[in-house]
């Protein structure tokens, strides 16, 4: 029996539609996963920046010194971490670092800096042995795609290789080893004095504006 052109014609047609199918599919996911990806690593980034605004507000509300790296044309000595104090009463929850206190009621946040942007829910408060407010943590439980090369101003040894989000936690009273892959270079990281960040604090040593 001879075979129907028309009919291997639709056959053939058939097959072509359905590998297109298959690999429009396949480039589709790889897409999604590329985007999924790239979400990520913004939140990240962006989860570095808010808990570092975080800690530094804290350490404003301290009054903690901040360890200045030493200079070659006699800079200020570094000052240990051992030597921090917190000054002072410990705010009753991270929005009294918006609303501010003193006479002047200087901010030290701003409160786009009040939500972990991992879960888009409030931080996960850490606490020192007297239950003072001295950092956050994200509550989330994911594995980070970042594992190295954190800011100069976060201890590699709290931040490199670990596990959880959970883990990067932002203490106020806790610094960088002098000379280490983060070593300490200047007042604190984000919050330079003059030094604004898109969207955040400008860190001025008086409070936000």
């Amino acid at each position: 029996m001879i075979k129907s052109p028309l009919r291997s014609s639709a056959g053939f047609t058939y097959i072509a539609a359905l590998v297109m199918v298959v690999i429009m599919g396949i480039m589709a996911s790889q897409a999604a996963q590329l985007w999924s990806t790239k979400m990520k690593r913004e939140r990240e980034v962006e989860l570095l920046y808010r808990g570092r605004q975080v800690r530094d507000a804290l350490r404003r509300w301290y009054k903690i010194k901040v360890p200045v790296a030493g200079s070659a044309t006699g800079g200020a000595a570094v000052v240990p971490a051992a030597q921090t104090q917190l000054q002072g009463a410990s705010p009753q929850d991270l929005k009294a670092l918006i609303s501010g206190s003193g006479l002047t009621k200087a901010r030290y946040l701003r409160p786009s800096s009040l939500i972990d942007p991992i879960t888009l829910k409030d931080w996960a408060l850490v606490k020192d042995a007297s239950q003072r407010i001295i950092g956050v943590a994200s509550t989330s439980e994911a594995e980070p795609l970042k594992q190295a090369n954190f800011p100069w101003d976060l201890d590699p040894a709290d931040f490199e290789g670990k596990k959880k989000y959970s883990d990067w936690q932002f203490i106020c009273n806790k610094f960088p080893k002098p000379g280490g892959a983060g070593g300490v270079k200047g007042l604190g990281g984000t919050s330079n004095p003059g030094t604004s960040n898109p969207g955040g604090a400008t860190g001025m040593p008086g409070g936000v504006r």
